[in-house]
């Protein structure tokens, strides 16, 4: 594929630019990151395949933009092609594909975009992913092959060379192979119930001559009664042919004596017919004139008809135009309706404002009212201010001095508590020593219960923790049920394949893995219903655990109180001495605060400066009450702003409402006068009247025109009555005929009505005459009838035993048959089995691979010694030997790999050992090589190459030698392309395609 020419509109970073790549044998796609160098290369790509690096297919489109078109032409395989691919955003693609002929360009494209694509491909004989791993070097992949562990490169190789398509054929084998495998068992299968079927052929052939002799006898018995039975029949059926002579003549007897009553009757009814026939031709001259006055009515209807349609015409136009005239005038009406309404709008407006502006005195006034209020609050609020730090600190003090206060009261409260406690410690200490041992008693008993305690924790966390495992595999049997329910399920299915394999199933294979589910669902329920009875016992088991260590905890309350009472009564036994000495302490102690909370003389300082703060306020004279009144007095005189705003609001739009209102009279004065000239002096009206005056020349009577329609009515039987006479004049010669005729017939069937009455009597007497067969006939018809139910079941048995007969012949054919079913099934089986092996890893692709790889080695190697001035060498390495186990010299065995060993001046190194440059330089040679050998696979040959790879790892002796292999490989392709952002590396190109990125999109210059 050789590039021609690029349009693109709308393609990611492009608005509209054109590229064209004629004369370009190698060039230099350059400019900053980010530019749009890249989204040339992905506009080709997707042109001809469809597919980019974009992830939703809308993102190609230019941001703003509704489609995306990209146009590109190219020779490929000497034929000049182009293709149009075109989106529209939030639609489907549109694609077209011509080829060029001495003509024009002429369309191939198919019904359909996957049509024309498949097309493509045949012409192009290269897919997207050979593209991109052969022409198209795309940036960031040149070492995606190297960096791969050994393993690996072998997948990726695989890939590359689509061997996956080997893996499905893989797959697809061994499906058939089983398939045949389960074939041929159930064949096999088939056959032994065949062959158990066939052992009974010798019995059933020997019940079949028997039951064949039986029916021979009783065939020859049943032959002998029907001749002896057909002799009765004959004279029984000359009786019964007697029988219905005379039958046929009695009907016959009665046939014409009903003929020839009824013919009496309809010549009764034919005379009466005449005498009405006759009695209308006696009326001919009466009938006649009124039918002629009939006429003469419905002419003159017809001049009042058209009368009336063009009277109703004329009255219709007028009800229109006076309609319209209507219209016209309500339209009217109600423009002059609203203009009154906006003029007693404006009027209420107008009256609105005079209220309003009325009060602007007294608005006034409460406005000096609210600027005097204003200045008191003013000065009361920078009075607050001087006030306010002062009243803190008089609170501050205060609040100290009562805290001295209340620290000396609880002191003289404690005081005389202890005082008291005292006195009754040094009046109770028998008392103490028998607390202390009632105290130590229980401290004794609460000690054994924590031991008691921490035992009942142990087991209450022992049996928690056996909860836990218990509730684990409670959820770990309800998840298998569930499964094994699903499965359940999926075999319910009809058709239904292995939960496990996905593969079909058999009836025999069914029923295996139902029961055997099934079974695997009895033992899941019996374990998860134990498990169920110990979570209940073991939940017991915690209740319990936790209602005793309630009960001990809550007497292990008293515990810490205990000993804190024992300590206190062993420390009042202790200091029973002091006892005294404290008392007296504590009473001079007591006495000397009573004396200064009595005084006062406590907080001297704080007292002192709350005096002088107080002295300081009074001369400031500052009121919370009078500065709160103040606030209020501002916010109750606020409405005179607000009032004071709406006046001036008022004062504008009454000098608007003034200013308006002549405007509006002058339009109702108007609108008046059009409305009483336009119902008179209008082109409608004068329509209106021309049309009145027509109606008038038509003449047309209404009251005339009902009582000529009323005349037409009454006179309508004389149509009738002409109808009739006209009938009669043609029925009355037909009456008379038809009267001579009903006569003559009823003579006739008198006649043969005697005839027969002779022939009745005759075939009485045969009849009387004749023998009687009916017993006879009777019992052997009775014999018949026995012998032919045990002949019917000989012939069934006769039947069943032949069809069993020629069942066992079938199922010998169908055993032959399906042995020959069986040997294909079995070669089949082994024919894929061994396909399957051979499109493995192991079969073809390793063969393919092993092909593959001395060219490519070959390859490489002639490009890298281009590229490294013959420094490098790289050699493929597809087996080692390995050791395994301890015995490893004698277990030595070879390994399938991919190693990639590199060579220099200096030896054999790894490739991570190497510098960035070489790196790139040993990736390129491979990457190129491969990209050769996959067009070659592909049947195309390989023009085109597109190198869009970061260069920023090579120096400038390596940029040097990269520019000198390209150069070098220029007459192996017909066009180069490389993209890059080096100024260096630009500037080595002749010719250039610079890609600058500005606002309305990025935009290409060419430069050779």
């Amino acid at each position: 594929m050789i590039p021609v020419q690029l349009i693109l509109k709308n393609f990611l970073s492009y608005r509209e630019t054109t590229l064209d790549f004629s004369g370009l044998h190698i060039a230099c796609i350059c400019g900053s990151n980010g530019a749009g160098k890249s989204s040339l290369l992905e506009a080709i790509t997707w042109a001809v395949w469809g597919q980019s690096r974009a992830v939703a297919e809308d993102d190609i489109i230019h941001s703003g933009a509704k489609e995306v078109r990209v146009d590109f032409l190219f020779y490929s395989d000497r034929h000049k092609y182009r293709v149009i691919r075109t989106r529209y955003r939030g639609q489907s693609s549109s694609l077209e594909f011509q080829v060029e002929t001495p003509q024009g360009f002429r369309s191939l494209t198919e019904k359909g975009v996957r049509a024309t694509q498949s097309l493509i491909l045949e012409h192009v004989k290269l897919d997207y992913e050979t593209f991109i791993n052969s022409a198209y070097l795309r940036q960031g992949r040149a070492d995606e092959f190297m960096l791969k562990r050994p393993n690996e490169r072998k997948e990726i190789l695989a890939e590359l060379l689509k061997l996956h398509r080997y893996d499905e054929l893989e797959e697809r084998a061994k499906d058939l192979s089983k398939s045949f495998r389960a074939q041929a068992d159930q064949l096999e299968q088939t056959l032994q119930s065949i062959a158990t079927q066939l052992q009974q052929q010798e019995a059933i052939a020997t019940q079949l001559a028997e039951i064949e002799a039986q029916v021979n006898q009783l065939q020859q018995e049943q032959a002998f009664d029907e001749i002896q039975l057909k002799s009765l029949q004959v004279i029984r059926s000359q009786q019964q042919n007697w029988e219905q002579q005379l039958s046929f003549l009695k009907q016959q007897s009665q046939n014409l004596t009903a003929d020839r009553d009824r013919l009496q009757q309809e010549h009764l009814a034919i005379e009466s017919q005449l005498a009405a026939v006759a009695e209308i031709l006696d009326r001919e001259s009466e009938i006649k004139a009124g039918y002629q006055h009939y006429q003469n009515l419905l002419g003159q209807e017809e001049e009042f008809s058209a009368k009336f349609q063009e009277y109703t015409h004329a009255q219709q136009q007028r009800t229109q135009l006076q309609q319209q005239l209507v219209q016209q005038v309500n339209e009217l009406q109600r423009q002059l309706q609203r203009a009154e309404g906006q003029l007693v709008i404006l009027q209420q407006q107008e009256q609105e404002t005079q209220q309003a502006l009325s009060k602007s005195a007294e608005v006034e006034a409460g406005v000096l009212q609210l600027a005097a209020a204003r200045d008191r609050l003013a000065n009361l609020d920078r009075l607050q201010l001087q006030v306010s730090p002062l009243i803190q600190r008089r609170n501050t003090l205060q609040a100290q001095i009562d805290k001295v206060q209340a620290r000396l009261t609880a002191k003289l409260e404690e005081l005389e508590t202890q005082q008291i406690t005292l006195s009754q410690q040094q009046s109770t200490q028998s008392q103490l020593q028998q607390t202390a041992t009632e105290v130590a008693v229980q401290i004794e008993q609460l000690e054994k219960d924590k031991v008691y305690i921490e035992r009942v924790r142990e087991k209450g966390q022992e049996r928690r923790h056996f909860l836990e495992r218990l509730q684990e595999q409670q959820r770990e049997f309800e998840k298998q049920l569930g499964e094994v329910e699903q499965k359940i399920q999926m075999l319910s299915v009809p058709d239904a394949v292995c939960p496990l394999c996905e593969r079909p199933l058999d009836e025999h294979h069914w029923n295996r893995v139902v029961d055997k589910t099934k079974e695997q669902k009895r033992d899941t329920e019996e374990q998860f219903i134990v498990v169920r009875e110990q979570l209940v016992v073991t939940e017991t088991e915690i209740q319990e655990l936790r209602r005793r260590y309630r009960e001990v905890a809550q007497k292990l309350t008293q515990y810490d109180a205990l000993r804190e009472q024992r300590g206190q009564v062993i420390a009042q036994l202790s200091a029973s001495d002091e006892l005294q000495s404290r008392l007296e302490q504590i009473a001079a102690e007591k006495q000397h605060l009573e004396r200064s909370l009595a005084q006062g003389d406590y907080a001297a300082d704080l007292q002192t400066e709350l005096n002088q703060l107080n002295s300081q306020l009074q001369q400031l004279n500052y009121s919370e009450e009078s500065h709160a009144l103040a606030r209020s007095e501002v916010d109750k005189l606020r409405w005179a702003e607000v009032r004071q705003a709406q006046i001036k609001d008022a004062q504008k739009r009454q000098a608007q409402i003034i200013a308006r209102q002549p405007e509006m009279r002058t339009q109702i004065d108007d609108l008046s006068q059009q409305i009483e000239q336009y119902q008179v002096e209008s082109e409608c009206a004068k329509q209106i009247a021309a049309i009145a005056s027509r109606i008038d020349r038509i003449g047309y009577d209404p009251d005339r025109h009902s009582a000529l329609r009323t005349a037409i009515r009454q006179a309508q039987a004389w149509q009738l009555s002409y109808q009739q006479l006209l009938s009669a004049q043609e029925q009355y010669p037909q009456l008379e005929q038809r009267s001579r005729d009903l006569a003559a017939a009823v003579q006739a069937r008198t006649a043969e009505r005697q005839v027969i009455a002779v022939q009745i009597e005759e075939v009485i007497q045969k009849l009387e005459q004749s023998p009687n067969t009916t017993t006879e006939s009777q019992t052997l018809e009775s014999q018949l009838a026995f012998r032919r139910r045990q002949l019917d079941d000989r012939l069934s048995q006769l039947g069943r035993l032949q069809q069993q007969s020629q069942q066992l012949a079938a199922m010998q054919a169908q055993h032959e048959q399906q042995q020959q079913q069986l040997q294909v099934a079995r070669r089949q089986q082994r024919v894929y089995q061994e396909l399957g092996q051979a499109f493995g890893k192991n079969g073809i692709q390793a063969l393919m691979i092993e092909n593959l790889l001395p060219q490519l080695e070959a390859e490489t190697n002639q490009l890298l010694a281009r590229l490294s001035a013959n420094q490098l060498h790289v050699q493929f390495i597809t087996q080692k030997t390995g050791r395994s186990g301890r015995a490893a010299k004698k277990n030595a065995k070879t390994i399938d790999t991919l190693d990639i060993l590199i060579a220099d001046a200096r030896g054999t190194r790894p490739y991570e050992t190497y510098s960035g440059g070489e790196a790139f330089r040993i990736n390129f040679a491979i990457r190129l090589a491969l990209a050769r050998l996959l067009a070659q696979r592909a049947g195309a040959s390989l023009q085109l190459l597109i190198v869009d790879e970061g260069f920023g790892t090579q120096d400038q002796e390596g940029c040097d030698r990269l520019i000198a292999a390209v150069n070098a490989i220029a007459a192996d392709f017909s066009c180069i392309l490389a993209v890059t952002h080096m100024p260096y590396f630009k500037e080595a190109f002749q010719a250039r395609i610079e890609v600058v990125k500005t606002q309305n999109g990025s935009q290409l210059s060419l430069s050779m």
